[in-house]
């Protein structure tokens, strides 16, 4: 039965001016290099098995700070890049708001089609690494995507915050995915 981390990355400036992202590739900040670090050391307290990332620079440079420390094989995997919010990219929360009241962005990827994406992902690295130790380091929108999928909803984004750098522990037993941890963050107190 795999076992599966999921860590969102690291800090950018974007993340610091409330912009969203969405499959802009924006890279880390200062901060969010600081907060890969501190999950380096947190991480390499364990065994794990292989370090799967988004290709998305956010993602895979905080992926690779981590595994400096663990030496891993690393995997890109394009199904966990963050999704594609469109026109609303670049945008503050008031001038999307403004612009798209009803949060339909010209553009974006539907949230089915996401949502199918991710989970393909996660059912792919299931049947590729059974009995694995994983850490895979994405995006909120996709963490945020398979806690709500495997909840049937219980998790979301109205009640579940993911910090940058947070981490989320998901296991397959018996046929079916349990989420363990959410947003524990206390590898982070330092920063």
């Amino acid at each position: 039965m795999p076992m599966i981390t999921l860590i969102r990355h690291g800090e950018t400036d974007w993340n610091v001016a409330g912009k969203l992202q969405g499959k802009t590739d924006i890279p880390l900040n200062a901060r969010g290099i600081a907060q890969a670090e501190a999950c380096k050391a947190y991480f390499k307290r364990e065994n794990w098995d292989i370090i799967v990332s988004s290709p998305l620079q956010r993602a895979k440079r905080t992926a690779e700070i981590i595994n400096e420390a663990l030496n891993l094989p690393f995997v890109e995997m394009e199904d966990f890049k963050e999704r594609s919010f469109g026109k609303a990219e670049g945008l503050l929360a008031e001038e999307r708001n403004r612009l798209y009241p009803d949060r339909n962005f010209p553009e974006a990827e539907s949230y089915e089609a996401f949502q199918n994406r991710v989970m393909t992902g996660l059912e792919m690295l299931n049947k590729t690494y059974p009995y694995k130790r994983v850490l895979l380091v994405a995006h909120g929108a996709v963490i945020g995507c398979i806690l709500s999928t495997l909840s049937n909803g219980e998790m979301n984004s109205k009640n579940t915050r993911l910090q940058n750098a947070g981490w989320s522990k998901i296991q397959y037993i018996d046929e079916a995915w349990q989420v363990h941890d959410v947003n524990q963050v206390s590898h982070l107190a330092h920063l």
